[in-house]
């Protein structure tokens, strides 16, 4: 990250806690940030992936051996970066400062990445800024107006002062320039997705008690100044909005300073994003069916045929959002914005026929999405059932040994590895009579 800034910003603002004040600050950024044209270090175009089969992998040999073709891979910016200056650890100069990085959880990344890259499998990372022990980090990375504890311990990016958008452009900038290389020595990324499902910012993004208009003016800015900082490494790497399946309505466990239906968010946002110079954003979606617990997406009450009054986009109606995406107001360059589904499952549930439930669910999702325009990559999530999250089981592999394997597969496992492989009509035959269907061509 050996370049400067495309617009150094003038003014260094401490850590702030009135919202009325951001609200200023993020407009006069907003508007400094914008977009000029920007020359890339390093020039491809996008990887495009063999199929749209992928997976949140946690395991790398056995997402290979279960031939993944997208890969997402959670990123902790708070333990990538190194406040300290440790000179044992890689720098990056940017803005005339040098900035450096934890060795050992690049070195993981590296591995992972690469191991995956080098098989063909198109990577994009989910850069997280969790709330650390550390309060150097936190006050580096976390909004100012981020609540101390947040829910899942997850705030929004700090862009507001100029040590927060310094850090974040050095590591972007730093990020990118390493997975791009001509000779992928480290691997190659084809993808960034800037915090979690940010329409319920709460409890994924948490930037305080903020209306839907603060808090998309401030994560326009965010997106911005990533778009800009990854750009000048990459021609073809992609910045993405990470969005919920609430689209006309918000998560009801909150109210509307604290989660936003997906669909006034998303036309705010890039109506914003018109008026300050568009960019190339783009959406990573997750269609969970409407009751976590509940794999039946088919039967999914709230998810309607009517894009402007569906309270939600699951799977049962995922073809609104590409067909959304295609109105002129949200192209851009005359395209389509481009859709990955970067995180989504189906839960297993109890009972014997518990399995068997979870796996003709993701037989009817994936030949949905596979005969679908306008989505990229339907990436699964989970590779392994995750005890931490509150019950849901969506793993294709268990978390209970057996047989002395501390990860037993489950059915769904098969279907997976199955999915885009000639293989597929015998291992999905057994769903037809659980969905309803009678074959897959009824498939909608």
């Amino acid at each position: 990250m050996a370049r400067l800034p495309l617009l150094p910003i003038i003014v260094s603002l401490p850590p702030v806690k009135s919202a009325a004040l951001l609200i200023v600050v993020a407009f006069v950024l907003g508007t400094a940030l914008a977009d000029a044209p920007v020359t890339s270090r390093y020039n491809a175009p996008y990887p495009i992936a063999a199929s749209k089969k992928g997976l949140q992998v946690e395991i790398v040999d056995d997402a290979l051996a279960l031939g993944v073709k997208n890969a997402a891979i959670n990123v902790n910016i708070g333990w990538l970066i190194d406040p300290s200056g440790n000179p044992q650890n890689p720098a990056w100069e940017s803005s005339g400062q040098a900035f450096h990085f934890r060795r050992q959880y690049m070195a993981n990344l590296d591995q992972q990445i690469k191991t995956l890259s080098d098989h063909g499998v198109v990577v994009t990372l989910i850069l997280l800024p969790y709330q650390t022990a550390n309060p150097v980090v936190n006050r580096i990375l976390i909004h100012p107006l981020c609540i101390t504890n947040a829910p899942n311990h997850l705030g929004n990016f700090n862009t507001v002062t100029d040590e927060g958008r310094r850090w974040l452009t050095a590591l972007l900038e730093f990020c990118a320039e390493r997975w791009s290389r001509p000779d992928q020595q480290y691997g190659r990324v084809s993808g960034y997705i800037l915090g979690n499902e940010v329409n319920s910012h709460w409890w994924w993004a948490n930037m305080g008690r903020v209306s839907m208009t603060e808090f998309a003016d401030d994560y326009l800015r965010t997106l911005r100044l990533a778009n800009t900082a990854i750009r000048r490494e990459s021609s073809w790497a992609r910045v993405y909005i990470s969005m919920e399946h609430h689209w006309n309505i918000h998560y009801a466990a909150g109210d509307d300073h604290q989660t936003f239906p997906g669909r006034a968010f998303l036309d705010y946002f890039a109506r914003q994003a018109r008026a300050g110079g568009d960019f190339d954003w783009n959406i990573a979606y997750h269609p969970y069916p409407e009751n976590l617990f509940e794999p039946r997406f088919w039967n999914d009450k709230t998810a309607t045929t009517n894009v402007l009054t569906t309270p939600r986009i699951t799977f049962k109606n995922l073809e609104l959002l590409p067909a959304y995406l295609r109105r002129p107001e949200l192209l851009y360059d005359g395209q389509p914005r481009h859709i990955i589904l970067s995180e989504q499952g189906f839960h297993t549930p109890a009972g014997p026929d518990g399995e068997t439930i979870q796996a003709a669910a993701f037989c009817y999702a994936y030949k949905k999405i596979e005969r679908l325009d306008g989505i990229d990559a339907f990436i699964l999530q989970r590779h392994v059932d995750n005890a931490g999250e509150g019950g849901l089981l969506f793993g294709l592999r268990g978390n209970q040994p057996r047989a002395g394997d501390p990860h037993p597969k489950k059915k769904i496992y098969d279907c997976f590895r199955a999915a885009d492989t000639p293989q597929w009509p015998a291992a999905f035959a057994f769903a037809l009579p659980i969905i309803g269907l009678t074959n897959w061509d009824e498939v909608r």
